[in-house]
């Protein structure tokens, strides 16, 4: 951290705090049912994401690559429900306000790059489900275990270094206006706002990771599925190309939970309204990791029939 702490100058003194103070969900009525659904969603992803990661680990039949990037989509949501939720319900029903600020830091990071992750593995099975079906003959060769892997690698290798650069730059600010963050966890852009001295190094990369994390990977989304559309409106039967797109169901259904609360954040007026950027930021933290696993169980024919099968041998 030196590195970034060096530009500033000599000539600065930083206010550096022991802690901040979490204020998320202040004014809002009955705000307590809230915290049951933050529970209750917290648990239903814990049980499905980790049901979904042992039903493809146990059922061979399942090492596809289409399955690969499931598995790591259910990694990922445990990893970001276990990072966000019960660090959330202990801060807000416990009273546990006072986060020390290295503490602050690292929350933030382990929550960006856990959600981050999410938005690059709807990319790796948004590919997968493009070549699926706009060129099946060479499924099996365009599309490999080891090529998804390295993919989602990639994938990771670069969230954990965007994040960290971002959380290295936050460490050259001075917290001297308060100590109280506006919402549910250590959010990167409510934490701007408390800096006294230039901020605009970490502004500047927080809208080029909004680009990078949500804009670019919805626009491959969007663009892969119009090509898919396009290829289905080729197919001589309706019942083909019905067959084709109940594939693309499940995808679909996990593109439209998890970025449709995020379009809604960063698309609409929400600094004259704090609590509604705080209700839909945190839905999008919890709510697609709840959803997720009930999506792939109920609508992914091979997983049911593992669960059925590996039911079937335990009993």
């Amino acid at each position: 951290m030196e590195f970034f702490n060096s530009a500033l100058g000599k000539n600065i003194t930083f206010v550096r705090p022991e802690y901040f103070i979490i204020r998320g969900f202040i004014g809002i009525p009955n705000i307590n049912y809230y915290y049951v659904f933050l529970f209750f969603a917290y648990v239903v992803a814990v049980l499905g994401n980790t049901l979904v990661m042992v039903v493809i680990y146990l059922d061979h039949n399942l090492r596809t690559p289409k399955y690969v990037a499931v598995f790591n989509l259910a990694f990922a949501d445990l990893f970001s429900s276990t990072a966000l939720v019960p660090k959330v319900l202990d801060i807000l029903l416990f009273n546990h306000h006072y986060i020390p600020y290295n503490d602050c830091l690292t929350f933030l990071f382990f929550c960006y790059t856990s959600l981050s992750m999410q938005a690059f593995n709807l990319i790796a099975l948004s590919y997968d489900r493009l070549i699926a079906i706009m060129d099946p003959l060479h499924y099996q060769v365009k599309v490999t275990n080891r090529l998804m892997l390295s993919l989602i690698a990639s994938f990771w290798v670069f969230v954990i270094i965007a994040i960290l650069i971002a959380v290295g730059l936050l460490t050259r600010l001075s917290f001297c206006k308060s100590v109280v963050i506006t919402s549910y966890f250590c959010d990167h852009g409510q934490m701007l706002q408390l800096a006294c001295n230039d901020y605009f190094p970490s502004y500047a990369l927080g809208y080029l990771l909004v680009v990078l994390i949500l804009w670019l990977p919805l626009i491959f989304i969007l663009f892969s599925y119009s090509c898919i559309g396009y290829a289905l409106s080729k197919v001589a039967t309706a019942q083909e190309r019905l067959k084709a797109f109940k594939t693309c169901i499940g995808h679909l259904s996990l593109v439209a939970i998890y970025f449709l609360p995020a379009l809604i954040i960063f698309s609409f007026g929400t600094k004259r309204y704090p609590n509604a950027r705080i209700m839909n930021l945190s839905l999008t933290s919890v709510f697609s990791q709840m959803l997720n696993p009930i999506v792939y169980v109920l609508q992914t024919q091979e997983i049911k029939e593992s669960v059925k099968k590996i039911l079937k041998i335990r009993i």
